[in-house]
């Protein structure tokens, strides 16, 4: 057969293009987070090994600020822009996942031999749970506790941390020394997350949740924490700042209990100057309800994605790495079966031993789709309480009014 010019240019490039073999399609997932905005975290990190480890997949990676990442999302989702894969601060998912904007993932996870729902701890998996379904997973999670500063305690001759908020009260008024500057305890009662945060667990211990707010049990422990403070066993600086500032008072030795979460602990291992320790958040009457405030983001697929499979592969293998994330990230896996490794330091292990056996009994906030405005009520009665513009009790029949509106 005679070939003509044209046709044996185009055999040859036939031939060039089957030789190099085919062309390998790739997808785009975008993933949004807070990681990397201050510092590399665990989005970035694992965000950027997976897309190196999947010729098929391309990540690009957006690092988003606390504060905008929730409207930045919605903005998104309602303009047909959203990510693939975005990951929230765990009391936000729930509004995402109510209006259809998070990817139901039951069936996957079910199907996945990476992914197992029983292997989490029963908060974190609640977070990212509505209406019996799962609309992710989580990422990491946190807690919180009672940090206590041994020497002081031994000085005072208290010899083990408080077991309830009655004793908790009675070992600050002990340990409150004006003459060196030392409060008994602080925390955090701002008039912002941080201060429901801290004060719905007291609400849970009592029989309460975040729809039945005004228990005997929830207005008697907001009358402590009131008698706390106006007794100058706490300073009333707890009415403003925030978890971090605060327990900075115990770090620097002004302060002989702290509530706070293991954010802290290396803060700690660097920074204090006496021996410390960590017990489980006190209960309000001896042997009674445990509880404690859940922390932490959750990874979630949008439902808008063009991609699930690949989204869900990346899911995959973020959980496949969650080992890795207490060694290189300080943060604690929301999972049960992942013990933590040993650091080499006795204080912090056993401070994170505790956190752990803690997260057995910490609960989310919600989850509902508007938790905002119930957590808004919820520390809007703390406030007015603390401050003496109300009786606990008003201030907490207020809150539960102004939420029954709300959940309807």
């Amino acid at each position: 057969m005679k070939l003509t010019k044209l046709g044996l240019a185009a055999g040859i490039a036939l031939g060039a293009l089957l030789a190099a073999g085919p062309a390998m399609a790739q997808v785009t997932l975008k993933i949004w987070s807070i990681d990397g905005v201050d510092r590399v975290g665990i989005a970035d990190t694992f965000s950027k090994e997976f897309d190196e480890q999947n010729e098929d997949i391309v990540v690009e990676y957006r690092a988003i600020p606390f504060d905008d990442l929730v409207n930045e999302t919605l903005r998104a989702f309602a303009t047909g822009n959203a990510p693939d894969i975005v990951s929230f601060d765990n009391p936000d998912f729930a509004m995402f996942s109510s209006r259809g904007a998070m990817l139901d993932i039951t069936d996957r996870i079910a199907a996945s031999t990476v992914i197992k729902a029983d292997n989490y701890f029963a908060g974190p998996l609640n977070s990212v749970s509505w209406e019996g379904k799962y609309f992710g997973i989580p990422k990491y999670t946190d807690t919180i506790g009672v940090f206590y500063n041994k020497d002081l305690f031994a000085k005072a001759g208290i010899t083990e941390p408080p077991t309830t908020w009655e004793q908790l009260a009675e070992y600050a008024e002990k340990l409150t020394d004006p003459a060196n500057n030392v409060y008994g305890v602080t925390f955090s009662a701002r008039a912002g997350e941080e201060g429901t945060f801290q004060f719905l667990p007291l609400i849970q211990m009592s029989g309460g949740s975040y729809t039945d707010v005004n228990t005997d049990g929830a207005i008697g422990a907001l009358e402590l924490w009131k008698k706390i403070i106006d007794n100058g066993w706490a300073s009333k600086d707890v009415l403003s700042l925030g978890q971090w500032d605060s327990t900075g008072t115990f770090n620097s030795g002004n302060a002989a209990m702290a509530i706070s979460g293991p954010w802290e602990v290396d803060r700690m291992v660097e920074d204090a100057k006496f021996d410390w320790g960590v017990a489980l958040l006190p209960t309000l009457t001896e042997g009674g309800d445990r509880s404690s405030a859940l922390g932490g983001f959750d990874w979630g697929i949008m439902s808008t994605t063009k991609h699930p499979d690949e989204a869900f592969r990346a899911l995959e293998y973020f959980a496949s790495q969650d080992n890795r994330i207490f060694a290189e990230f300080g943060s604690i896996p929301a999972r049960s079966d992942i013990p933590l490794p040993a650091s080499g330091n006795a204080l912090k292990d056993a401070a994170l031993k505790v956190f752990q056996e803690q997260l057995k009994y910490a609960q989310p906030r919600g989850p509902h789709p508007e938790w905002q405005k119930i957590s808004k009520a919820i520390y809007d009665a703390m406030q007015a309480a603390l401050t003496g513009q109300m009786s606990a009790k008003d201030a907490l029949d207020q809150a539960e009014a102004t939420i029954k509106g709300i959940v309807g």
